[in-house]
């Protein structure tokens, strides 16, 4: 018997048949096929663990396209093709709005990033069905040419195995949300998110919600009684800004702390819900009014979650009384579908940095000057309200970010990283001060209520605030979300007003209070939501997501849904 002849017969490799006997050409392009997903892994994942995960992905889309189509070469190409596309649309992503794909893009298609894409890629959809009639005719010729069949039991044994596989390493190793930030090892990112968000659904959904919850909320008046005059309402992200105080041995400069005191002389914790980054934690809670920790894991995306599905916020709220509302925006505003969420919570005038001219990380003095004319071209038609996104202080502190802004600055002595923070605080508190006067000269009868907050501390923060204590010990820290880690500081300031309710204000506050807060501080009355969290307020003292063990929030959460202002989640 022949070699050819013992191919073609009964003792065949075990699962695989070929129909014609044995074709180098096909027999060639499945290895050809295979050896490129082999240099894709070793030039885009960054780790043993990430290029483990991607040889269990590679595995799977095999195996399933087998399972369907039988025929390895095809199966192969349909494989390659995925990975390729995934990769250079991960890139694409990150080229844009500095994040990787995530399950989360397939889950929830995010049309901020789709049309920013076809804005600055206008022939993006001629590229894409150049591609479909290029690779259509070349499949076909794959196709035709592939004899090699591949038994279905064998294939799907092969799904079964990699997605195992998939699933052990993902929950023994689990994927850091921060690393979709991070270039590169786009395959297994998006492999292993794949697994944790569809294990959360399973378990949790969306969002954390009671099943049933007494009572409802009512039904908002048409009209807005105020309290006195209307003031023009700005509330201003200061970014990663705290009082550094709470880091021990840190030297300052001179007059260090006075950005922190508000009109009455007070100063008041702010109690954020991240540490080291994701600002849109802290935006989420000032706009929405609501806790991020209701999202578990989904909470690094919540904005693109929330986007169009949560329609409660403080910007809504104060349309009722007749305010327009704005947002000054230092990024593009499809980063993380921050345009798409603040119009869900109310901003009817969305502008981001190419809206504002921005040519780059600018000065607090830039937003603060936009503001002005914002003011100046609205004045007479009602009260503004106005969230200006600070950036002058965002990381990385390693570098001077326009030291012709400082020119008598002397560093205290401190690591390079440390001065440098103290250094932009500085510029931010003088170009705060400098807004003031302006305000107070350019509209002399305009009335104003400032409120600013830190959102989160500096990422440095977190290795000094108990030197030496290890990271492990840090993690254990964060996981129980102590105030020393979530810790930050919110102003208020007032300009030819006098504000109501003080006593609001209180002393410590959980960030998700902070619109509750602003209403009562303007003397505005408080429609259904907010009414109900008022007394959500009351009974927890200020702290909202972590009393009674998360009971008030979820009960809130499921008003909310029944009330329409939560869909789809």
């Amino acid at each position: 018997m022949s070699l050819m002849e013992y191919l073609r017969g009964s003792r065949r490799l075990p699962g695989v048949r070929n129909a014609a006997g044995i074709r180098q050409p096909g027999f060639a392009l499945v290895s050809l096929v295979h050896l490129i997903a082999l240099g894709i892994m070793l030039a885009s994942e960054q780790g043993p663990v990430e290029k483990f995960v991607f040889l269990l992905t590679w595995g799977l889309l095999n195996c399933f396209f087998l399972a369907l189509l039988r025929r390895p070469a095809a199966a192969g190409v349909l494989s390659l093709g995925f990975i390729v596309a995934l990769i250079l649309l991960s890139r694409l992503k990150y080229d844009v709005i500095w994040m990787t794909i995530n399950f989360l893009d397939i889950l929830i298609v995010d049309a901020d990033t789709v049309d920013f894409l076809l804005t600055i890629f206008p022939s993006l959809g001629k590229i894409l069905l150049a591609c479909v009639a290029v690779g259509v005719p070349a499949f076909v010729v794959v196709w035709r040419s592939d004899d090699y069949r591949v038994r279905r039991p064998l294939a799907a044994a092969g799904v079964a195995a990699c997605l195992f596989g998939l699933t052990a390493i993902s929950l023994y190793v689990p994927h850091r949300n921060w690393e979709e930030f991070l270039p590169g090892s786009h395959v297994s990112k998006f492999a292993r998110s794949s697994v944790e968000s569809l294990s959360e659904l399973w378990r949790h959904g969306f969002l954390e919600s009671d099943a049933m919850a007494a009572g409802s909320l009512g039904v908002a008046a048409d009209d807005c009684e105020a309290t006195g005059r209307r003031p023009h309402i700005i509330l201003i992200h200061d970014e990663s800004s705290f009082d550094i105080r709470a880091i021990p041995g840190v030297k300052l400069p001179p007059g260090y702390g006075a950005h922190f005191v508000s009109f009455d002389g007070k100063q008041r914790r702010f109690m954020v819900e991240s540490n080291g980054g994701a600002s849109w934690f802290a935006e989420y809670n000032v706009l929405a009014g609501l806790s991020s920790r209701s999202f578990g894991r989904f909470s690094y995306f919540l904005t693109r979650v929330a986007a169009g599905r949560v329609e409660r916020g403080l910007p809504r709220t104060l349309q009722r009384c007749g305010y327009r509302t704005y947002t000054l925006y230092p990024a593009n505003g499809a980063f993380m579908s921050a345009r798409s969420f603040h119009a869900s919570a109310g901003i009817e005038h969305f502008l981001d940095r190419r809206a504002l001219g921005a040519g780059g990380p600018e000065p607090d003095s830039f937003y603060y000057g936009k503001a002005e004319d914002i003011l100046a071209r609205e004045r007479g038609n009602g009260p503004l309200f106005m969230f200006v996104y600070l950036a002058a202080n965002h990381f990385p502190w390693e570098e001077r970010f326009r030291p012709d802004l400082t020119p008598g600055w002397r560093d205290p002595g401190n690591t390079p990283k440390v001065d440098e923070y103290l250094r932009r605080q500085a510029m931010s508190a003088a170009d705060y001060s400098d807004f003031l006067a302006r305000l107070r000269h350019d509209f002399p009868l305009e009335s104003f209520l400032i409120v600013r907050y830190g959102d989160h501390q500096p990422e440095f923060a977190a290795a000094m605030i108990e030197p030496g204590i290890g990271d492990d010990a840090i993690a254990r820290r964060m996981a129980t979300f102590d105030p020393r880690y979530f810790s930050t500081y919110y102003g208020i300031d007032v300009l030819n007003f006098e504000p109501h309710r003080t006593e609001a204000a209180l002393a410590q506050l959980d960030a998700p209070y902070l619109p509750l807060v602003i209403q009562q501080l303007a003397g505005l009355p408080l429609g259904p939501s907010f009414a109900e969290q008022k007394k959500i307020f009351e009974r927890c003292n200020g702290v909202y997501y972590a009393c009674n063990s998360g009971a008030e929030s979820r009960r809130f959460n499921r008003l909310l849904i029944d009330a329409g202002f939560i869909k789809g989640l």
